[in-house]
């Protein structure tokens, strides 16, 4: 129990939308790409095969490759993910973009195995980031990642808190507001939610009322088990300007977990899905979503139609399947 907890506490690092700035890479390739719109759109199964034919004809497509791994990063796939994002790595390794999401992969990686084999790949994880960085000092979403690794990390492995204010520090000419969001998770880290809380407001009110910061503050308050205030803060994110329409999704994600408000988390995401979902939060995920809420609700008519609309897209989503039946019964 003991090993599995520190395991947890030192290897999950920053793998939710919460936590990266984008999961998606809008400006790595300007080159036409059908499979990165199905990406996009949440056509994974669709995206995949696309992608494996292109890399069958022009086998050092090193984009390709990488949209590959983040489609088999979607689907939680992650030793189809390694490969495919070494394989990107390897074509094209002096892409920051190519070396962050193969850090990625690694994290989560890591967080899925035994102490040992995560001690291993966590250095691994800080040796892609850092790369990225260095590669691109100014990516933000990079720095990001470098801070909770090492934040999250022991010394022995690279970790520190100073290293991670040195990132804040760098982010801060380039993002200000971000800079106040790696300064809450330090305090946090230091059991300081005083501190966090304060942060967490400087980094909203930096961004002038951005949605990502509300929901890290929404965030904040459900591990601090302050229900009424997270609602609240969701409530600010649904107002604020859809710069990352993912958050809507994290937001409902949030208040289905939290067993609050079925309904407002239920527009929430048909608010996501109408407007057209993105990457960092794929469709055939939020439909599931949306179907667990409605069957929440009592309207299992509904929930089925959104599993069945899930799995069109991924036909081999095995929670999709399952819930289907359940309701289908």
């Amino acid at each position: 129990m003991i090993t599995r907890i520190y395991r947890l506490l030192l290897f999950v690092l920053i793998f939710t939308a919460a936590v990266a700035a984008s999961w998606a890479d809008s400006g790595l390739n300007s080159t036409p790409n059908p499979a990165r719109d199905m990406l996009s759109s949440g056509r994974i199964d669709d995206a995949i095969a696309t992608l494996n034919g292109r890399l069958s004809s022009a086998p050092s497509d090193a984009d390709s490759a990488n949209l590959l791994c983040r489609a088999y990063f979607a689907l939680e796939d992650w030793n189809q993910a390694e490969s495919a994002c070494k394989k990107a790595v390897s074509l094209d390794p002096n892409n920051s973009r190519f070396h962050l999401w193969l850090g990625r992969v690694y994290g989560e990686k890591a967080d899925r195995s035994n102490f040992l084999t995560a001690a291993h790949l966590a250095g691994k994880v800080r040796g892609e980031f850092e790369r990225a960085v260095q590669l691109n000092p100014n990516d933000v979403d990079a720095r990001l990642d470098l801070a909770e690794f090492y934040l999250s990390a022991p010394s022995i492995i690279g970790g520190g808190e100073q290293k991670a204010r040195d990132q804040a520090h760098s982010i801060g000419p380039i993002n200000p507001a971000r800079e106040h969001w790696v300064y809450a998770r330090i305090a946090e880290k230091n059991h300081d939610a005083a501190a966090a809380e304060r942060e967490y407001h400087q980094y909203i009110d930096m961004s002038h009322g951005d949605g990502e910061a509300w929901l890290n503050l929404a965030l904040f308050l459900r591990r601090q088990k302050r229900f009424d205030e997270m609602e609240q803060a969701i409530v600010k994110l649904s107002q604020a300007p859809a710069r990352k329409p993912d958050v809507l999704v994290e937001a409902a994600e949030m208040l289905y977990h939290s067993g609050r408000n079925y309904s407002f988390a239920t527009e929430l995401l048909q608010r996501y899905l109408s407007d057209g979902p993105v990457e960092a939060a794929p469709a055939f995920k939020a439909r599931y979503l949306l179907g667990a809420l409605l069957e929440k609700q009592g309207d299992k008519a509904g929930a089925a139609e959104e599993y069945r609309a899930s799995l069109a897209l991924v036909r081999n989503f095995g929670t999709a399947q399952q819930a289907l039946n359940r309701v289908a019964h």
